[in-house]
């Protein structure tokens, strides 16, 4: 592609060692990016950045804890020696918890918020410092259509993307005369490990036709696929997307418009 290209740019993706990550990693480093696997599995990430490298793209394994201060910028200390700085930034690590109310305990809700708004937080924090340093860049966080409408048994998880969606809003307002770009990304139910380990976990021996009710809660009549993800993350992220700033991008096979 002659468009959407990354060239000479170096993106930091936090869970980049496997699913919507992983393909985010894989996609940019095609499009020219020197892509930096950021993984609280490090081995995980030394795979995916082996694979991208195989493939004849730039990458770079790091062990980071996203819910860790000073491990997330210690990542970023990398870049900045190693690589020149990071111009842009993907917050993709997450965890999910299902319950209502009622079934979400103090850990429950403590474990979200310290990976989901803490992680964020953490690489916001660190990635606008490194960006006004280096004169703009792009940043992109992995919210969820749970950020914007009720969804049924996913109180703790809903609490965390919000805070996902009101950060890069507030991010954008204040630096979108810094050449800074905060976007977020709402997807629905995406096909990744996690969903088959969730099955597999949850309802042994009848996997399939709870896949089967799971993709038809999107009215397309799908999950959506990893690099789907992608693709709407490198658009965000790239020149093409000058323009775009404060937005929140549903990627939701029709979820929120027509359920």
């Amino acid at each position: 592609m002659s468009i959407f290209r990354l060239d000479g740019k170096t993106a930091l993706i936090t869970g980049g060692g496997s699913g919507i990550g992983l393909s985010i990693c894989e996609v940019f480093a095609r499009q020219g990016a020197r892509v930096l696997v950021a993984d609280l599995d490090f081995a995980a990430a030394q795979r995916a950045a082996a694979t991208i490298r195989a493939a004849g793209g730039e990458a770079h394994a790091y062990a980071c804890d996203v819910a860790d201060g000073p491990s997330v910028g210690r990542v970023f200390d990398a870049a900045r020696r190693e690589h020149g700085g990071v111009r842009i930034l993907v917050n993709n690590a997450g965890i999910a918890h299902v319950g209502s109310v009622e079934k979400t305990t103090d850990e429950d809700l403590d474990r979200l918020y310290r990976v989901n708004v803490k992680g964020t937080f953490h690489g916001l924090k660190a990635g606008v410092q490194q960006m006004l340093e280096l004169g703009g860049g792009a940043i992109l966080n992995l919210a969820s259509i749970a950020s914007v409408i009720g969804m049924k048994d996913r109180f703790a998880y809903s609490m965390s993307k919000g805070a996902v969606y009101s950060m890069t809003l507030s991010v954008a307002m204040d630096y979108v005369d810094k050449g800074i770009r905060c976007n977020c990304v709402l997807p629905a139910r995406i096909h990744t490990p996690f969903v088959d380990g969730y099955l597999k976990k949850n309802y042994p021996g009848h996997e399939p036709e709870m896949f089967q009710k799971l993709s038809e809660y999107q009215p397309i009549g799908r999950m959506g696929k990893p690099e789907e993800v992608a693709h709407l993350a490198l658009y965000l992220c790239s020149d093409e997307a000058a323009f775009v700033t404060g937005s929140a991008y549903a990627i939701d096979g029709g979820v929120i418009k027509l359920v």
